[in-house]
């Protein structure tokens, strides 16, 4: 259970980085394949007419819609989407239904192949099916129950996910067609030759690939009443997107409220969220409304949303499932429109395997996972940011400082683990501690050694203990899927030592984060003379993750 837990975690990774459903269901494949011993496994997504219309195996590019009948035989396919139910086969070679494809993939000698297949259902409609299959191992038995247990909540990612993309391309459509008429204004803010402007959000300062990515599918989300998890590590602006998302939904004019979860003990959380009647407990002199309550009609942020305990998330649960509450001590049902949005930099599909959070109320809090992009994933949107920070900061103290280049050289160059907010810790440091109206590199307190970060993060793996929610903080290695992870992330030996330095040394993480992720793979691989163990070694991961680092990046393995 532990390691589905790890396996469902990076799916739910993979699901949100932004990439082609193509590309993305082909990630989602090979981490199965990382995750669960099998010879082959495959992800169909079919048409509104019922064919199929991606079929992806792994490889990338995944497979033609020509090339999808050879992936799963159409009567299996067909048998899947009639029942609704999973389908299990211990002998495929003994099955009607895989003996009546015309060029059946299915041979392997007298091995005989044992096959799982679960649909992936979306609003009662089944749009796919998720499959694998396994050489049989007679002394081993045969695990379909964990099998089915664990595609079924695959499964239920990838059709929030192909949902999604699907509203993403109609909205996508739309918009160009409204573009094209002519009795419509024309946006002369175009980006690139046969790309689309940068979608804008006020406040929300970045063009970066990674933060576009999210702000698109935040202006989509935004107008509809479905709920949102937002993720990422501490500093990346959650709250801050929360707000966003509330002001460009429909219910902008109604209360935005929020609550910090970890911030309060269970009992007084109750009484914060629901409200408490007078008289229900030692110092209840008054009847109070909740947030749930006071939010009424507009929309709720609940933070740190992983840090409540399991007697707590059944009350919360039977709220957002009925809509209804009573406040602690009252009798009274009271009926309440809310849209919900939650924050964590916790690690949720760990938790739920570990019994820490109910499965029940991970799904219904994560309809739609929006993962917050690390600073370190978007420095060109340093720049930006450093000087917005700034005009905050002389705005507030009647100042007029201003950043020379080579100030800007120093920020863009530097690491920050505590993303934005330890942007902003910087900025107004040397703001405040500057000699004269123009910044330069010499005022910065890492030229002096005089850095509080380096204290903070040496030592550490580069991220707030337990804040990281997606693994990111591991990017200055390589991603790879982690089933040795526990808890939070953030204290997975798997993540390399980072250290908030000098940016100009030669072993500061960002500059090395200058490498790609491919460059770094290749050459720990060939420091290693191409043996994958030893490059594990030097990566701190695991050969398994090595391993399916070369196929993601088709880098062929030299034989010395």
């Amino acid at each position: 259970m532990r390691q589905a837990g790890s396996g469902i975690y990076e799916i739910s990774k993979v699901l949100t980085a932004p990439a082609r459903l193509e590309i993305t269901l082909a990630n989602v494949v090979n981490i199965l394949s990382s995750f669960l011993q099998i010879r082959q496994g495959a992800i169909v997504v079919l048409d509104a007419g019922g064919h199929p219309e991606i079929a992806a195996t792994g490889d990338i590019p995944p497979s033609s819609q020509s090339a999808a009948r050879g992936v799963i035989p159409k009567a299996v396919i067909d048998h899947i989407v009639t029942t609704g139910m999973p389908f299990i086969v211990k002998d495929v070679g003994k099955s009607e239904l895989f003996q009546a494809d015309p060029q059946p993939p299915w041979s392997s000698g007298t091995v005989p192949i044992s096959f799982v297949g679960v649909p992936v259902k979306a609003d009662n409609k089944i749009i796919g099916t998720i499959s694998v299959d396994r050489v049989r191992n007679d002394a081993a038995p045969f695990p379909a129950d964990e099998d089915v247990r664990f595609l079924t909540m695959v499964a239920n990612l990838v059709s929030r996910t192909i949902r999604l993309h699907r509203f993403l391309n109609l909205e996508s459509r739309r918009l160009i067609g409204e573009q094209e008429r002519p009795e419509k204004p024309i946006n002369t803010q175009r980006g690139a030759p046969g790309r689309h402007p940068p979608v804008k959000i006020d406040g929300i300062i970045g063009d970066s690939p990674a933060l576009q990515q999210v702000v698109e599918t935040v202006s989509v989300v935004a107008r509809t009443n479905s709920t949102v998890l937002l993720r990422g590590e501490s500093g990346t602006g959650k709250e801050f997107f929360a707000q966003a998302i509330h002001e460009l939904s429909p219910r902008r004019n109604k209360p935005f409220v929020k609550l910090n979860c970890a911030a309060l003990p269970e009992g007084v959380l109750e009484s914060e969220l629901f409200g408490h009647e007078k008289g229900a407990f030692t110092g209840a002199i008054a009847q109070r409304a909740g947030r749930f309550e006071l939010a009424n009609g507009g929309t709720l942020l609940l933070d740190e949303i992983g840090e409540i305990s399991p007697a707590f998330q059944a009350k919360l649960l039977r709220v957002l499932q009925e809509g209804e509450l009573e406040r602690v001590g009252g009798t009274k049902t009271l009926a309440v429109d809310v849209r919900l949005i939650c924050a964590t930099n916790k690690n949720l599909e760990m938790a739920v395997a570990n019994a820490e959070f109910r499965a029940d109320l991970y799904y219904r809090i994560s309809v739609v996972p929006i993962v917050l992009p690390p600073l370190r994933e978007r420095p060109g949107d340093i720049p930006r940011l450093a000087k917005a920070l700034l005009d905050r900061f002389n705005k507030e103290n009647q100042s007029e400082l201003t950043f020379s280049p080579s100030a800007i050289e120093v920020m863009s160059q530097c690491y920050f683990p505590g993303n934005v907010r330890e942007l902003e810790n910087c900025v107004r440091r040397t703001a405040t501690l500057a000699r004269s109206s123009s910044i330069v590199s010499s005022d910065f307190a890492c030229k002096n050694s005089q850095c509080l970060s380096s204290l903070l993060w040496k030592g550490t793996d580069g991220s707030p203990s337990g804040n990281t929610i997606d693994g990111r903080a591991r990017s200055n290695v390589m991603p790879a899927a982690s089933p040795r992870s526990s808890g939070n992330v953030g204290a997975s030996d798997e993540v390399s030592s980072v250290k908030a330095c000098d940016p100009n040394g030669s072993g500061c993480p960002a500059m090395e984060s200058r490498l790609t992720q491919r460059d770094r793979l290749i050459e720990a691989m060939e420091k290693a003379g191409w043996v994958q163990a030893k490059a594990a070694r030097i990566l701190g991961l695991t050969p398994r993750q090595v391993g399916y680092a070369l196929r993601q990046h088709r880098i062929e393995v030299k034989k010395l």
